[in-house]
C-alpha cells in the first residue's frame, strides 16, 4: 500500500529493536530514464493504462533483493556491521531483518524467508489524500492514483490473499505509536517464544 505508513513504522522498529537491519523495496526499482547518465536505459514500462508500470513486481529487481536478504541469513552480524548497524552484544545473539516494501508477498522466493508479516491498510480517500501530499523525484501524472496506483493495490492485495499467504493486517488509521507499540509487542513476544 501506497503512503500507509510502513516507512514510519519500520522506522521507528528500527530504533528500538536491539541488532535490526532493515532491506527497503524501494531501493530495488530498476532504472528509469531519470536515472543518472551511468544507468541511461529505461527499465520501467508502459502499460495498457498509460502510466509507467512503478507498481508491479516486474519494475524491482527482486532477484537483487533475494540476494540482499540472503546475505543477511548467512551472516547477520557481517551484515550488520557492513551495513552501520551498531551490534549489541548483551542481546542474547538476535538478529533482526525488517523488509518494507510494497509488493513482499507477491515474489514466492521471500515468502518463506518470513517469520512475520504485516500488512498496512488505509481506506480509498485517506490513501488518495496522503499520497497527493507527497513529494517524488518523479512527480505523478494526473489521475495516475485512480488509473494506476489504486488499481494495483487492489489486485496484488487480492493475489495475496488468494493464494493464502497469512498476514497480520494493521490498521493505517491508527495513531502511529499505537501501531507501533502493537508490532513492537507482537515482535517481542515472538522472540520470547522462541528462546
Amino acid at each position: 500500500m501506497t503512503n500507509g505508513g510502513k516507512t514510519t513504522l519500520t522506522n521507528n522498529l528500527l530504533k528500538a529493536l536491539p541488532n535490526c537491519c532493515v532491506i527497503h523495496q524501494d531501493d530495488f526499482f530498476k532504472p528509469a530514464a531519470w536515472a543518472p547518465l551511468f544507468q541511461p536505459q529505461d527499465q520501467i514500462a508502459v502499460g495498457e493504462d498509460g502510466f509507467k508500470q512503478w507498481d508491479v513486481l516486474e519494475s524491482l529487481d527482486m532477484e537483487a533483493m533475494l540476494s540482499t536478504v540472503q546475505a543477511w541469513v548467512s551472516s547477520p552480524r557481517k551484515f550488520a556491521r557492513a551495513h552501520g548497524v551498531s551490534v549489541r552484544l548483551d542481546a542474547s545473539d538476535t538478529h533482526i531483518l525488517i523488509l518494507e516494501g510494497f509488493l513482499l508477498y507477491s515474489y514466492k522466493p521471500l515468502l518463506d524467508l518470513y517469520s512475520r508479516r504485516y500488512f498496512l491498510t488505509v481506506p480509498y480517500e485517506e490513501c488518495k489524500w496522503r499520497r497527493s501530499t507527497r513529494s517524488y523525484a518523479v512527480p505523478d501524472p494526473p489521475g495516475l492514483f485512480d488509473g494506476h496506483v489504486w488499481p494495483m493495490y487492489q489486485k496484488y492485495k487480492r493475489e495475496m490473499e488468494a493464494n493464502g499467504v497469512e498476514v497480520v493486517y494493521l490498521d493505517g488509521m491508527k495513531p502511529r505509536e499505537e501501531l507501533f507499540h502493537q508490532v513492537l509487542e507482537d515482535i517481542q513476544n515472538s522472540l520470547l517464544n522462541h528462546s
